[in-house]
């Protein structure tokens, strides 16, 4: 009788916690999966292998901005200004593909301005003290103006590029766009799981006083969560400027940021920090990726997908303020 009332004790908290574990991980794939389903019921369209690769093309960009978003959100911070860095660094990597014989350079041209933009950014919060929204959202309107003044104010083109293959073609039938952005949640996963950096940032996250008090450099921390949320915003303007042929300073990464946030929360990583999983942001943005096409096949109005996508971020932040309250 003692050992059965022992096990039980035991055995009970380890299950919870496996399944608060797997809730976690794999919260929204149902919906995910749902989602799917519906839209094929819906459209006789959706579950085809053409439609499933225009979807996880559609999602690779976002993907790779919410890879960089994050990290930044798991220290309890915010980065509004990804879609005005995937606009200047397009416009770099595409003028920086016209130079002759240096075309190739447009790739480490783009992944340094969003690597300088996310280094001034972490400076921002991290030495100078400023809110993560405040100094986003300065950065937000100031690259953009940067974009533009860049460019002059206009669309650059470059129909020769020679990367251009990584945004248009495939390799053994996968998409370059699908293959670089798993790539990106990878390396994302190997940072935070299997090293030390990632448990600093998760420390962050969950108790920054404590974390200190720790020994954590704390500020060194914080600039690299940004820096490496800018070089991603950086790899996502090289491929936008790689599968567009183009770049415009005024359009291009509008809104971006939002669809990046709500891949991460919709994936279960907590706004205030401490709790998340890049997994999660996968299928956060795949979500998205589907909520946008499948819209699209059923003929739902442009206006319509702004309304919608609007409440999933909503319905998203709700669910992060419920995971809190029960926890």
């Amino acid at each position: 009788m003692s050992n059965t009332i022992n096990t039980t004790g035991v055995g009970s908290p380890v299950r919870a916690d496996r399944l608060q574990t797997a809730i976690q991980l794999f919260g929204m794939l149902p919906i995910l999966i749902l989602l799917c389903i519906g839209f094929e019921l819906l459209s006789g369209r959706f579950i085809t292998l053409v439609n499933l690769s225009i979807v996880m093309q559609q999602a690779a960009i976002n993907t790779t901005l919410a890879s960089g978003m994050t990290f930044v959100i798991l220290t309890g911070g915010i980065d509004l200004s990804v879609g005005s860095i995937v606009a200047a660094s397009a416009m770099v990597s595409v003028l920086s593909s016209l130079i002759p014989g240096w075309g190739y350079l447009g790739i480490p041209a783009g992944l340094g301005v969003g690597l300088l933009c996310g280094l001034a950014n972490g400076l921002l919060v991290a030495v100078v003290k400023l809110p993560p929204f405040i100094a986003t959202l300065g950065s937000l309107t100031a690259v953009r103006g940067l974009a533009r003044l860049i460019g002059n104010d206009t669309t650059v083109f470059n129909t020769s590029m020679p990367f251009a293959f990584i945004g248009n073609g495939a390799l053994f039938g996968v998409p370059w766009l699908v293959v670089i952005a798993f790539a990106g949640i990878l390396v994302s996963w190997v940072i935070l799981r299997k090293t030390v950096l990632g448990t600093y940032i998760y420390a962050i996250g969950g108790n920054e006083d404590a974390a200190r008090l720790a020994g954590i450099r704390v500020a060194a921390v914080l600039v690299f969560v940004y820096a490496i949320s800018g070089m991603f915003a950086g790899l996502g303007g090289v491929l936008s400027a790689a599968r567009l042929y183009a770049a415009n300073g005024l359009q291009l990464g509008q809104a971006y940021e939002l669809d990046a946030i709500a891949a991460v929360i919709l994936g279960g990583t907590s706004l205030v920090g401490g709790i998340g999983s890049i997994w999660g942001t996968l299928i956060g943005a795949l979500i998205i990726a589907v909520l946008t096409n499948g819209l699209i096949l059923v003929g739902v109005s442009d206006i319509w997908q702004y309304i919608v996508k609007g409440l999933v971020i909503i319905a998203a932040v709700a669910l992060d303020r419920y995971h809190r309250s029960r926890g």
